[in-house]
């Protein structure tokens, strides 16, 4: 009964010692590890959100930049991180939800190591063709490949990653046979595009929008499930495809173990940095819509998502290596 008491007394104290720890927070700089390289798109909102966050919170947020290893490097050092609220991780949809399934073994576990704390913002894609082919609707593309199989080819930036999954998986859904000419950077591949070599490509709104508006590109539709605001003439892929919904997004996660009164306290400072008119629209800018909500909305998101994307990986028959 004396082990007992003390064994419960001992928890009580931890409980009580986070607890404190939770109300004196921040005490020092915190540092969000970004899982790719400075100049980034993700390491551009991460910056944003930081400048804010050192402003409410009242200490500095550092943003630490470890590229590397299909997002791997950064993930894995944010996993082992102490869990005392001085480290979070601004995990992109990769490192979360289709590492697990693209690589034969992750050292990290995403769903056992870490705490969700707030997703962040969306970036859907723009699937694109060059004006001279001969389709000016999704409808008219998959009329048009099945017409002439094999005509069809899309720049890609690999099988392995975002633009090389939606069109395998457009292929899937549609029943297409577009073939993929890989490219070591997209605008090598934008490049052969817009010069007739290759037909088609997926690109990420900031890239696409210009072309778009120029009349280089003829966007055929969008990825997310609706159509975004700005591009209501674009239709979503999904109306053509039911259920399509392919986007990359950005999240705040913490190492597991994190003190729940940080986790929440972050979560609103986080939401608030989001409503920010300035940065808003500046992440409008770069082809990202923000997010927000409460930790249990994202717990809840990232669970769907990794269903998602077993379930799209299988489909389009990727192996992990």
């Amino acid at each position: 009964m004396h082990k007992l008491i003390g064994a419960l007394a001992g928890m009580l104290a931890l409980v009580a010692a986070d607890r404190v720890a939770a109300q004196s927070w921040p005490a020092r700089p915190i540092k969000f590890i970004v899982s790719q390289a400075a100049g980034g798109t993700p390491d551009i909102i991460c910056r944003l959100i930081a400048e804010k966050l050192s402003r409410a919170l009242g200490q500095q947020v550092v943003v630490d930049n470890k590229p590397g290893g299909g997002n791997i490097i950064g993930a894995q050092s944010a996993a082992r991180a102490a869990p005392d609220g001085y480290t979070f991780f601004f995990a992109t949809a990769a490192a979360l939800v289709t590492n697990p399934y693209t690589f034969k073994s992750l050292p990290y576990d995403p769903a056992r190591d870490f705490v969700p704390v707030s997703m962040v913002a969306s970036n859907p894609f723009f699937l694109l063709a060059n004006p001279g082919v001969p389709a000016k609707t999704l409808q008219e593309l998959i009329a048009l490949d099945k017409a002439e199989p094999g005509r069809l080819l899309a720049a890609t930036d690999g099988q392995r990653n975002f633009s090389g999954m939606l069109t395998a998986w457009l292929n899937k859904r549609a029943g297409t046979t577009i073939g993929q000419v890989p490219y070591a950077t997209m605008p090598q591949g934008t490049q052969d595009v817009l010069a007739g070599r290759v037909q088609l490509i997926v690109l990420a709104v900031p890239s696409a929008a210009a072309l778009m508006e120029q009349g280089q590109l003829r966007a055929l539709g969008v990825s997310s499930l609706q159509r975004l605001p700005s591009f209501e003439s674009i239709p979503a892929i999904s109306e053509t495809l039911p259920g399509f919904d392919f986007i990359g997004w950005f999240a705040v996660v913490a190492p597991t173990g994190t003190p729940v009164e940080v986790i929440q306290r972050m979560n609103r400072e986080v939401d608030a940095a989001l409503k920010d008119v300035e940065i808003a629209k500046r992440m409008r800018d770069v082809g990202m819509y923000a997010e927000g909500g409460t930790p249990e909305q994202a717990a809840a998101y990232l669970r769907t998502q990794l269903e998602q994307w077993g379930k799209i990986i299988h489909e389009i028959g990727l192996q992990p290596e």
